[in-house]
C-alpha cells in the first residue's frame, strides 16, 4: 500500500454533515494517512526524548475523539493534525520532566535536545533549544517538517505575518547563538 505524502486528505464526513454518515475507523485511517509522515517528523523534533510513535499515536487518538470538531474552512487536515501532535509532544515533554523530578528532586530538567539524527549538526540542535518555544515550533514546522508559512500559521493558530516575523527572529537568534555575525 502506498501512502501519498504531498496531497491533503479529502474532507472528512462528520456526524454533523448533511450526509449524516459517521466516519468509520477505516475511513479515518485513510483520511489521516497522507499526514502521517509530517506528524512523525514533528513528533521527533518536538519530543526527542519520547518515542515519536507514541506521540503520534496519542495525537491520532485525540484526533479520533475530536474528529467532529475538524473544520475544513479553518485549515487543512494536516495542519489540524499537526497542531494536535504539537500539543501531545508538549504533554510528553512535561510528563518526562515530572518523571525526572520524582526520581531525583535535585536533578535539573534535561536539555530538550537528545541525540541528533545522523548527519544533523549538533551545534544547530543545541542552538534551536535556545530559542523561545514559539520560535522552536515555527522552525520545526517550516524547516524540518517542510510546511509552507500558511500551514505553519494554521498549526500555530496565528497569522502568516506572525509566522514570518517569528521565523525572522528565530533565524537572527540562531545566527547569534551559532556565532555567525555575517548577515548574508
Amino acid at each position: 500500500m502506498t501512502v501519498p505524502t504531498e496531497a491533503d486528505p479529502p474532507p472528512m464526513t462528520t456526524p454533523t454533515e448533511p450526509s449524516g454518515v459517521a466516519m468509520t475507523p477505516a475511513a479515518f485511517a485513510a483520511w489521516v494517512a497522507p499526514s502521517l509522515v509530517p506528524m512523525h517528523r514533528l513528533a521527533r523534533r518536538l519530543a526527542p526524548h519520547a518515542e515519536a510513535d507514541d506521540v503520534v499515536q496519542d495525537a491520532l487518538t485525540q484526533a479520533w475523539r475530536k474528529r467532529a470538531q475538524y473544520d475544513a474552512a479553518r485549515g487543512t487536515a494536516t495542519a489540524w493534525l499537526l497542531a494536535i501532535v504539537a500539543d501531545q509532544a508538549r504533554a510528553a515533554r512535561r510528563a518526562h520532566t515530572r518523571h525526572l523530578r520524582v526520581v531525583d528532586d535535585t536533578a535539573e530538567p534535561p536539555e530538550r535536545a537528545a541525540a541528533p539524527d545522523s548527519g544533523t549538526d549538533v551545534d544547530l540542535e543545541r542552538a534551536i533549544t535556545g530559542l523561545a518555544e514559539r520560535q522552536q515550533l515555527a522552525v520545526h514546522l517550516h524547516y524540518f517538517v517542510g510546511l509552507p508559512v500558511d500551514d505553519c500559521a494554521q498549526v500555530m493558530g496565528c497569522s502568516v505575518g506572525t509566522v514570518k516575523s517569528t521565523l525572522f527572529d528565530a533565524r537572527r537568534r540562531l545566527r547569534t547563538l551559532l556565532g555567525d555575525l555575517d548577515d548574508h
